[in-house]
């Protein structure tokens, strides 16, 4: 069984061609990025003084107009980058795809699906033990059901369900923020950190329990509008996080351990924020022991709505000049055993990650643990030092 990154064009574009992409190239000729649109099935460079950064494109009154307007020059068929993109076998000389986000505030919401919410109680409980799990999992189920499902959070029916699982000494703190009013929202990376498809992305060497956590990820301008959506890996560390919730941080913002891309999808006419609701988001993980896992992340399941997500996370009390990319959490909680019966899931180096959407193509990406992985090196600094060099700014 190959465990090979899936970097065909027709498997990583959308299957519709008229999407409008907007990504990011390192160029080695100006080492650094450049903002790039997909025309055709090459890929052009946009990167002017009107648009020096995708922040600038998004920031805009209208995206789209703004990215039809720039024509730019071509840097090269999509097939060729595409090809140079995968970390493992990349020539340096030659142009690779990013992250197609770059100076807006990397945030996430927890807890946003009920199934993944009976997981992470489950980690709470196992105290970040994956032994443990299988046998948590038949008692939590058995005692709360699936009448979580249904349950709109903040609800008169949630708060009373709540006090029932208290007096059942069953309240989590994750049970508060998947049916209380108020949402989770976290910092998952630095804005410039998250690495884009062929990158290796990173676990913790000190990890024994984690999976991937396939997303669908929306932009929002400093502004609060949703201009764009794209996919992303929001990699979990289960045993970090369930020995304790104030291990968030080091569960989740770890270097190459924020996936995102491949490009950003933008709303228009055609496909545009109602359309979100709708996305069917696949997953699969190829090791190279030949052990394979396939799951789905419906966002028509999704407990709050990619609406009330953003509001929540940019509003009167939180503001975000540079925008927002937001990922709004996963249905896929993997409980496929990979070795010893209750073990679970967990990754090992070499695993193939592919999360894929029809609407927004496929971002794939190979394990590595962090420290195995490139140092993130060029922040905000960096790039716009390089961008005054190039005359842009």
């Amino acid at each position: 069984m190959s465990n090979a990154l899936e970097l065909d064009p027709q498997r990583v574009l959308p299957a519709d061609a008229d999407a409008v992409l907007l990504g990011r190239v390192w160029l080695p000729e100006c080492a650094g990025p450049a903002v790039v649109a997909v025309r055709g099935g090459e890929l052009f460079d946009v990167t002017t003084s009107m648009a020096p950064t995708v922040r600038d494109v998004l920031e805009s009154p209208d995206p789209k107009g703004l990215l039809d307007d720039t024509r730019g020059r071509s840097i090269g068929g999509i097939a060729e980058v595409l090809a140079n993109s995968d970390e493992k076998a990349r020539d340096p000389q030659r142009p690779w795809l990013l992250s197609p986000v770059d100076l807006q505030a990397v945030k996430a919401a927890g807890v946003t699906f009920a199934a993944s919410m009976l997981e992470r109680v489950i980690e709470e409980q196992a105290k970040g033990e994956p032994q443990r799990a299988a046998d948590l999992r038949r008692e939590i189920v058995g005692m709360i059901g699936t009448e979580l499902v249904e349950l709109v959070p903040g609800s008169p029916a949630a708060m009373s369900l709540k006090q029932t699982l208290i007096k059942r000494g069953l309240w989590s703190q994750y049970l508060e923020v998947g049916i209380g009013p108020d949402a989770e929202i976290f910092t998952k990376a630095q804005p410039l950190s998250s690495v884009g498809i062929g990158a290796h992305v990173g676990i913790h060497p000190a990890s024994r329990w984690n999976n991937p956590e396939p997303e669908v990820a929306v932009l929002l301008a400093s502004d609060g509008r949703m201009v764009g959506a794209t996919l992303a890996n929001d990699v979990n560390l289960r045993d970090f996080e369930g020995r304790s919730a104030l291990l968030l941080g080091k569960a989740k913002d770890n270097n190459a351990s924020c996936a995102i891309g491949p490009f950003i999808r933008l709303f228009d006419q055609r496909w545009g924020v109602e359309d979100l609701q709708h996305v069917e988001v696949s997953v699969r993980v190829d090791g190279s022991d030949g052990f394979r896992l396939d799951g789905t992340s419906s966002m028509a399941q999704i407990s709050r709505s990619p609406a009330a997500l953003a509001q929540a996370t940019l509003n009167e009390n939180h503001q975000y000049p540079d925008g927002v990319v937001l990922l709004l959490g996963t249905l896929f909680a993997p409980v496929q055993d990979r070795g010893e019966a209750g073990s679970g899931f967990t990754h090992h180096a070499d695993d193939v990650v592919g999360i894929s959407a029809p609407e927004l193509g496929c971002l794939s990406n190979r394990v590595r643990t962090s420290d195995r992985c490139a140092p993130w090196t060029f922040g905000a600094g960096a790039l716009m030092r390089n961008l005054a060099a190039r005359g842009v700014l």
